[in-house]
């Protein structure tokens, strides 16, 4: 038996996470709710409304401020989604460079859309969190139970959103479900998110330019492709109900280091030049994570099980960048 998803609303919707995972949600012929801010929109369209997207007949974007309660209870209201995927979030940098609209964005408005999901009756509330809600001197590999005290204020809003679904999960029987990702190879990695490096390296060497790892050679950390992210999203909001047994699950795939991203691209660009010039705040950031994620229960509850290795993942991305 699997769950059922007929209509989801995904916040954050046109950005990489929240396009890849409608794409799969139209594929399965699931109407999808596009929520993303202006400016992210593949047309032009006006801020505060909603519009249809001629593209697919069962996708429709609403454009606005995750922090506009009233376009989201106008679009719980006309859309009556029975699932939400909550991906809208400020990152890392941008969230401790602002610290008010980290927690107004991240924190604040995830409340109100569980307010909103509890009131409308939504049957699956999805929140995507991180491995930045844990803190330093983590055990490697990561034990499924570690205490999350994260040191950075982006894990501090994922881990309090974290627990506020828990709270609708046990006070209200909200079926709150939780994935926390290690470190994301993408080819849409946002090129200011230094921690991002295996990425941009490999752009960099499809673009035939030079580039510096901001860490030493054997500074790495748990890692995953971006394919293996939208799959394990699917694949845990389809699972039944009652084969989940944790509130939240981490995911690892495998390990990648600076030098094994270098060894991997000059395989296919012998002339490709870098060098290491490590950042400290970066390499301490990376030290301070594990290399490994216990994820056993993810793949004994709902059958998680990565495709993608690290060569796998490197031939994908220098096949998109191709």
């Amino acid at each position: 038996m699997t769950n059922t998803i007929n209509t989801a609303l995904i916040t954050g919707g046109n950005g990489n996470l929240g396009r890849l995972t409608a794409e799969r949600l139209l594929a399965r012929g699931v109407k999808v709710i596009k929520f993303d801010v202006p400016g992210t929109e593949p047309e032009q369209l006006h801020e505060n409304e909603i519009h249809e997207n001629q593209k697919h007949e069962n996708e429709t974007h609403v454009i606005g401020d995750i922090r506009d309660v009233k376009l989201l209870q106008h679009t719980f209201a006309e859309h009556k989604p029975d699932t939400v995927y909550h991906l809208a979030s400020l990152l890392s940098g941008s969230s401790e460079a602002d610290l008010d609209a980290a927690w107004e964005i991240n924190a604040t408005s995830s409340f109100k859309l569980l307010q909103l999901a509890q009131k409308h009756k939504v049957n699956t509330f999805f929140f995507a969190s991180t491995i930045a809600s844990f803190g330093s001197n983590l055990d490697d590999p990561l034990p499924e139970n570690a205490e999350q005290w994260p040191e950075n204020f982006y894990g501090v809003t994922k881990v309090a959103v974290e627990r506020l679904g828990v709270y609708y999960k046990l006070k209200h029987g909200m079926d709150f479900r939780c994935l926390r990702f290690p470190l994301v190879i993408s080819p849409f990695a946002p090129p200011t998110a230094v921690t991002a490096y295996p990425s941009h390296a490999f752009r960099a060497a499809a673009e035939g330019k030079s580039f510096v790892f901001p860490v030493a050679k054997n500074v790495g950390m748990s890692t995953i492709f971006l394919d293996d992210v939208i799959s394990s999203i699917i694949n845990f909001t389809y699972a039944d109900k009652t084969s989940l047994t944790r509130h939240a699950y981490g995911l690892h795939a495998y390990f990648v280091s600076a030098e094994m991203v270098a060894n991997e691209i000059l395989k296919r660009h012998a002339g490709f030049e870098y060098r290491y010039e490590p950042n400290p705040a970066v390499e301490k950031l990376l030290n301070e994570w594990p290399d490994m994620i216990d994820d056993k229960q993810a793949r004994t509850d709902w059958g998680w099980n990565p495709e993608y290795d690290f060569e796998k993942s490197a031939a994908r991305m220098f096949e998109t960048f191709a």
